[in-house]
């Protein structure tokens, strides 16, 4: 991300209007400056040092532009940054009646005039409907701040106690939420729009002398965007979200003239941004160590919004008007501040702590399930893989000991748990007579260490060690040897044992022929081990090659069985790896061919790159020689021949064809990068090609596959009076709509934006049942004393309503 990215972005966009004070107002040739000058008033007197000229750099200045354009400058890279995991807020900022809400919301009496809200809204579900290998769900918000106080504007429940829940802003590791704010899954745009209506509905406007619809709030409509992998059962979630800010007009009330209830909102207002302001100051001064976000609602729920990790824009609407020019040089100010302040965007992506042990017990019960075909297969029916009862424990040291001893020549085990509980007693028996081995020699024999040179040379002198380094108690060497002979007695082939263990002990500084001896039973029971495991796996073979034919045998009757359709449509990527081994497997195998060779292509080009690098830094050394030798020999003087020629040495020489060589061979390798990188631009071409292709088909098959009715399957088989991608899928899916489904279609076909508009008109159309069902039962209460009127108010009520 380069350095214009580390920053919030900020558009200024311009109410269209027939009084604009072009004398007064310049916009800049790229369209990314704004220049202001205002003459001088005469009645100042000739002494006026106040300032008559402004100039605003901007990102993007949008004027006399569509609400298309201006959302794909502003708001379409932050909605697909977004898709991917960043934070994004989009923030209008702005005057009274300088078209805030209708950049953010826009109008809803034609399409083409939707905001960034409804056009968000549309892109997300686009890339849902895309996406392939990602689950992704959304959800929505919309918060109201009216006079310092949050308000739900999607609460369900109303003069209830349910809806008088009251509101906080949070703080939390993962940001700032507001508690008690209701958020809503949504599956389709029809169903957020829905709620986006709803919401706009409950919104607290007013009427004053620069605005007839004056917002009096900050509304803030969050899209919450949560994408899960399809194809690994992966508990990784990648989080977003995206506030969509509609902040209410800053007025001047000297011009508003507000009075009342209009004055106090007002007042709430401008203290509100005001404080705003603030925050944006300290947010772009690198010194700051304290931002105050707990000033206001507002700031405190923007604190993980302007700046840091989100991605920030900044819309300053502004009127054109020479009336307004001072509001207009306030909101550009505000702008210039805001683009100061950094960002450093990362993707959001958690691991979510219920999802993780619901995988765990998952792969528990399947590793458990798997155990138990095999042991059914090697007819082992009693074995349990809980934890070991303390009976259990107690059997398990009981055939231990009787292992030892000799009494059983095997120990039963039937599962791992009861071979870690058998290990975990051999070395509690052998850690116990080590200490008793330790504490009898000690008691009889005074242990040194045998790298100690200077103690055992001082107790050879002293008559206490042998020739051999055998350390001697107070007895004499008679009772020793007499003792000796009792323990050494063995055969050849255990006197080898012994002597290797005694090499051992000696290198650990202890004795060994005390140990020798109890040193013996683990051997014979390693030998006495080894043949049952020898059983054991020519029966696991005997098992494997048994389970390998009652495998094989629902084979020939599980094919007559495939080739029934399943009563349910199998998931998207477990048909696509059945896809790729049947009708789509020669498309994959060039897929993978192309693939292989752009790989080998890549790798080739970084093998040369790096050997340009390498030719690069030897050249770099053999001109630092040089220049080496030539200030060598400026100051040892320069020789010439009879002819003028400057004679070098052959040190100089040498290096100067060195030189000459590297430039040849970097030139080559140079070419043979650029070949590599067109031919990699072409696979890659043709991978993407491939993959499309693969796609393309696999979609077509997944549908007439599976999506299509069943009497219409025979028509599809090879014989039959359709082949296979004649007909359109979405005509033979609608081999079984009704009227209603069809005058539903052909309506969508004749919306005057096609069928794209279909859930912004369809979610327009529900909003006006509401007002006109509002309406009707609001005339019916008012008229609930006369019940002649009320069979007539009925009478005349639209059928659609009378059955809502």
């Amino acid at each position: 991300m380069d350095a214009a990215e580390k920053r919030v972005r900020t558009f200024a966009r311009v109410k269209p209007t027939a009084d604009f004070a072009q004398d007064m107002i310049k916009f800049g040739p790229d369209n990314k400056s704004i220049d202001i000058y205002i003459k001088k008033d005469a009645r100042k007197g000739v002494v006026n040092n106040r300032q008559t000229d402004w100039s605003f750099r901007l990102d993007g200045v949008l004027h006399n532009t569509s609400q298309e354009l201006a959302y794909e400058t502003v708001a379409e890279k932050l909605v697909s940054d977004a898709l991917l995991g960043y934070n994004g807020t989009i923030m209008c900022y702005g005057q009274t009646g300088a078209g805030k809400t209708y950049t953010m919301t826009g109008a809803t009496a034609e399409y083409k005039h939707r905001g960034i809200i409804p056009r968000a809204i549309q892109q997300v579900f686009k890339a849902i409907a895309r996406s392939v290998d990602s689950f992704i769900t959304v959800r929505v918000s919309y918060l109201e701040i009216y006079n310092e106080t949050l308000c739900d504007l999607l609460a369900t429940t109303t003069n209830s106690g349910a809806g008088d829940v009251q509101m906080a802003v949070v703080d939390c590791p993962r940001g700032v939420y507001v508690k008690g704010l209701s958020i809503h899954p949504v599956s389709h745009e029809e169903d957020a729009l829905n709620l986006l209506f709803e919401g706009e509905t409950n919104r607290v406007i007013a009427e004053h002398s620069l605005n007839k619809n004056s917002s009096r709030s900050h509304c803030i409509f969050t899209i919450y965007i949560e994408s899960r992998c399809r194809a690994f059962s992966d508990v990784r979630c990648i989080n977003s979200k995206i506030n969509l800010i509609d902040l209410a007009g800053s007025e001047r009330l000297s011009k508003t003239g507000s009075e009342g209830q209009v004055l106090k909102e007002a007042t709430y207002i401008n203290k509100s941004l005001s404080f705003l302001e603030q925050i944006v100051i300290a947010l772009a001064d690198p010194r700051r160590d304290h931002i105050p976000f707990r000033q206001s609602k507002l700031t405190h729920v923007l604190k993980d919004s302007l700046g840091g990790k989100c991605n920030t824009v900044l819309v300053a609407n502004i009127c054109g008007e020479a009336l307004h020019v001072e509001e207009t040089l306030s909101s550009l100010r505000f702008a210039t501040r805001m683009k100061w302040i950094t960002t450093e965007p990362v993707i959001n992506v958690t691991c979510d702590p219920e999802e993780t042990v619901r995988a765990l017990e998952k792969e528990i019960v399947l590793l458990k399930q798997e155990l138990a075909m095999h042991n059914n297969l090697a007819n082992r029916s009693l074995v349990t893989y809980d934890p070991l009862t303390d009976v259990q424990i107690a059997e398990i040291k009981s055939q231990i000991h009787k292992y030892l001893q000799g009494a059983i020549d095997e120990i039963e085990i039937t599962n791992v748990r009861q071979v870690q509980e058998v290990f975990k007693q051999f070395k509690l028996i052998v850690r116990q007579q080590e200490h008793e081995v330790e504490g009898r020699l000690r008691s009889k024999y005074a242990l040194i260490d045998k790298n100690d040179f200077a103690t055992i040379a001082a107790a050879q002198k002293a008559g206490v060690v042998d020739v051999d380094r055998h350390l001697l108690g107070k007895k004499d060497r008679r009772e020793l040897g007499t003792r000796m002979t009792l323990i050494s007695p063995k055969p050849d082939g255990k006197k080898k044992k012994s002597k290797k263990g005694s090499e051992h002990s000696k290198k650990e500084g202890t004795r060994s022929y005390v140990s020798g001896r109890e040193l013996e039973a683990p051997l014979l029971s390693k030998s006495q081990v080894t043949i049952p495991i020898k059983d054991l796996d020519v029966k696991e073979r005997a098992r494997s090659e048994d389970t390998a034919n009652i495998d094989a045998q629902p084979l020939k009757p599980a094919s007559a069985e495939g080739s029934q359709r399943p009563s349910s449509p199998p998931s998207k990527p477990a048909a696509f790896e059945q896809f790729k081994e049947e009708c789509g497997s020669e498309i994959n195998r060039i897929f993978k061919e192309n693939k292989s060779i752009l790989l080998a292509r890549k790798k080739r080009s970084g093998t040369v790159a790096r050997r340009i690098n390498f030719i690069r830094q030897e050249m770099e050394d053999i001109q630092k020689a040089l220049e080496a030798q030539r200030q060598e020999r400026w100051q040892q003087g320069e020789y010439v021949d009879e002819t003028g020629h400057l004679i070098i040495d052959e040190k100089e020489f040498l290096l100067i064809m060195k030189m000459k060589d590297l430039k040849e061979e970097y030139r080559a390798a140079y070419t043979e990068l650029q070949d590599l990188k067109a031919e990699i631009q072409y696979c890659q071409h043709l991978v993407d090609q491939c993959r499309n292709k693969l796609i393309a088909e696999f979609e077509i098959w997944y549908s007439e596959s599976f999506l299509i009715p069943t009497y219409v399957q025979k028509a599809l088989k090879p014989g039959g009076n359709i082949r296979p991608g004649m007909i359109p899928i979405d005509r033979v899916t609608r081999l079984e709509e009704d009227e209603q489904e069809r005058f539903e279609r052909l309506q969508e076909l004749e919306l005057p934006a096609g069928p794209e508009s279909a859930s912004f008109y369809k979610a327009k159309m529900r909003r006006d049942q509401r007002h006109t069902y509002a309406r009707a039962m609001s005339s019916l209460g008012q008229m609930h004393k006369k019940p002649g009127h009320i069979a007539a108010a009925r009478s005349k009520a639209p059928r659609s309503l009378l059955v809502t």
